[in-house]
């Protein structure tokens, strides 16, 4: 079992930053995969960005590229940070975060099993 933990969510006015926290943790594995999908009422859940387990593979949906960086927290790799800058309006949204074993890499929400419960991310205009 793989427990995920997702923190950092709150208001900000469009143009600002916010930085969320994922944290996995389980007694097989030290490294994940992790990503992260928004989600907001009425809409189906979207991705927003990937890290492999190595480190060596990010992706990013187009909408939030080069506003956006995902990266580990340190060298245990089962930590990871979405660092949020320039935010607009239309980032409202849940966010969660969602882990996967090592030696897979995937930004399908359905190729997820854990994820974390979620935070509330809203953007003022």
């Amino acid at each position: 079992q793989v427990q995920v933990v997702d923190t950092g969510g709150g208001l900000v006015q469009a143009g600002g930053s916010l930085r969320l926290s994922c944290a996995a943790s389980g007694r097989t594995f030290r490294t994940y995969t992790m990503a992260w999908f928004r989600q907001t009422p009425g809409k189906e859940r979207e991705f927003v960005s990937a890290i492999s387990w190595d480190n060596r593979t990010t992706t990013y949906a187009d909408s939030v590229k080069g506003r956006f960086t995902i990266f580990f927290k340190d060298n245990a790799k089962n930590t990871v940070y979405l660092q949020m800058n320039s935010l607009k309006p239309e980032d409202t949204a849940v966010y969660s975060c969602a882990a996967h074993p090592p030696g897979y890499y995937s930004i399908t929400d359905s190729d997820y099993d854990y994820w974390g419960q979620g935070t509330q991310v809203t953007v003022s205009s």
